[in-house]
């Protein structure tokens, strides 16, 4: 985990919820790559695997940078990805 670790609010929705067996969680997590990783750890395989598709927002925004600095407080929204259009 990255030194600059903060913690950070993490909400999961549709089938990320169902693998997290949570709607919310709070986790010290330096970027998102460090996020996916302690999640993984404390939820097991079945959230590690949606994870690995999942879009993320942070405080509303869109992020694709696994390795971009997470804001100590940010919240991230955990979307897997959804069946249809």
């Amino acid at each position: 985990m990255s030194s600059g670790a903060g913690v950070v609010e993490i909400r999961y929705f549709a089938g990320a919820r169902a693998a997290a067996g949570c709607s919310s969680e709070s986790v010290a997590a330096g970027s998102l790559e460090d996020l996916t990783v302690v999640l993984a750890q404390r939820h097991g395989e079945r959230l590690a695997m949606v994870l690995k598709a999942a879009s993320f927002l942070v405080d509303g925004l869109a992020c694709h940078d696994r390795q971009a600095a997470l804001p100590a407080g940010a919240t991230v929204d955990v979307l897997p990805p959804f069946a249809g259009g």
